[in-house]
């Protein structure tokens, strides 16, 4: 009601209240001094009261107090004086009142329209959290304290496959994810549970997957619950456990090559010096001892003829590799480790580098073994940077990666495997080479005034 009364305008509140102040007036005087109105003088007030400001009140209740005391019954000029300020402050206060009530009204109407806000906004996020839970490849799930599921996506049914026609909700979570179910017996009083974790899951029909799980707690009304985002990791296990089987299998080979290669270098001038003694010696030739000497030297030279030679032969699959995100997921390697030690690294790269031929793991791996030497050889400096630019030259791309180490005393032997001197096996530049060369690619040592560096090249597509 009080809506509509302020919907009709302020000059309509006005006109009203004049109206009815007339026509009180008027009964007032047509009954004349035998029956009071009094009373009545309050409906005008308070009409006014809906738009008016207070100073305008006061003057609408002496207005209304001075009329009453034309027509108001003869008395002595005392009686009729507190009668006049009686009536002033009965009718300012009725319109005060009014005030308060039409004040308080429209307070109740901006807070009632900013719930309504809010519960629409409530409403929208909602409906997008449920479209979003709905459409999502991964498997979403919320449980109780005890673990029972009360609500599962399509994505879910799925992943942990549930049989056409039946679903997940109200089935046990630690059934399908044992780790969910541990999960919820963690007490941490006040405190949420936000973690992810890897683990084996269990499907519908007893088939195991690898998964992946990303879960929270949260407490409701009703107690503790559990929301938990969950992916099948199998594929990329497999992947990832492949991919190591490969490495290591060419690790190995590449390793076994480089022993092979030392074992050459000493069984082919034992074999000569064989040779020598016996043709200085002729009585030799049919000694038994040296005989079975020739073999033993014939066997290793054999074993040392298995070296790598062509490169080429252990290589992938080779293909246009985008270079620039290559040195980004080296960025974000090598970055946090120099960080711990205060230490730099410096990226000097066109914005346009050009994709190159190479197998994208072994280029990384590669790039990894010469970060990580960088990083090694910077330790005990007072300076700790790493520089690594680009250049692009014809069909040639050039990576170097400039330290502030103390240099490298003998680069002579810098790619001769188990070369003394080797903080490690000496394999590192050796078979950072020959990854770089089984895509015919190369690195090289080029002498600087201070520290090392070493230049990757690289056939652009």
């Amino acid at each position: 009601m009080i809506s509509g009364i302020l919907r009709a305008g302020k000059a309509k509140i006005i006109a009203a209240a004049a109206a009815l102040l007339i026509l009180t007036s008027l009964l007032d005087w047509l009954l004349g001094k035998n029956v009071s109105l009094a009373a009545l003088y309050i409906l005008p007030v308070i009409t006014a009261a809906i738009v008016l400001r207070p100073a305008g009140i006061v003057a609408v209740a002496f207005l209304c107090s001075y009329l009453r005391w034309q027509f108001e019954a003869s008395a002595s000029p005392a009686e009729m004086i507190l009668r006049f300020i009686f009536a002033v402050l009965a009718y300012v206060l009725s319109g005060l009142v009014m005030t308060v009530l039409i004040r308080n009204h429209n307070q109740t109407v901006e807070h009632l329209r900013i719930i309504q806000a809010e519960q629409a906004l409530r409403l929208e996020a909602e409906e997008q959290l449920r479209l979003l839970a709905a459409s999502s490849p991964a498997a979403i799930v919320t449980t109780d304290h005890q673990g029972v599921v009360l609500a599962a996506n399509s994505a879910a049914e799925s992943l942990l496959g549930m049989p056409e026609g039946q679903t997940l909700r109200g089935r046990k979570i630690a059934s399908f994810l044992p780790v969910l179910g541990d999960a919820l017996g963690v007490n941490l009083g006040a405190e949420r549970l936000r973690t992810a974790v890897q683990c084996q899951g269990t499907r519908a029909n007893g088939e195991i997957f690898q998964a992946h799980i990303w879960f929270s707690s949260y407490a409701t009304q009703d107690g503790p619950r559990l929301a938990a985002i969950v992916v099948d990791a199998s594929e990329e296990m497999r992947e990832r456990e492949e991919y190591g089987l490969e490495e290591l299998l060419w690790g190995s080979r590449i390793a076994v090559a480089a022993a092979a290669h030392e074992v050459r270098n000493f069984s082919v001038p034992m074999t000569a010096l064989c040779g020598d003694l016996i043709r200085q010696r002729p009585e030799l030739a049919n000694d038994a001892g040296v005989a079975g000497l020739r073999e033993l030297l014939n066997g290793l030279e054999t074993i040392g003829s298995r070296e790598l030679r062509n490169p080429g032969d252990t290589q992938s699959e080779l293909r246009a590799v985008s270079l620039q995100e290559r040195l980004a997921v080296l960025r974000i390697v090598i970055e946090p480790v120099w960080r711990d030690i205060d230490g730099m690294v410096e990226w000097q790269l066109p914005s346009d580098l050009p994709d190159v031929i190479a197998d994208p793991v072994g280029l990384l791996q590669a790039f990894l073994n010469l970060a990580q030497n960088s990083f090694r050889s910077v330790q005990e400096g007072s300076r700790r940077e790493l520089h690594i630019s680009a250049h692009v030259q014809s069909k040639t791309l050039t990576i170097r990666f400039h330290d502030t180490g103390p240099g490298v005393a003998h680069p002579e032997q810098l790619f001769e495997p188990f070369h003394a001197g080797s903080s490690g096996t000496g394999m590192g530049f050796y078979v950072s080479r020959f990854i770089l060369r089984s895509f015919g690619g190369e690195l090289r040592y080029e002498p600087v005034a201070s520290g090392a560096c070493f230049a990757v090249e690289l056939a652009t597509d």
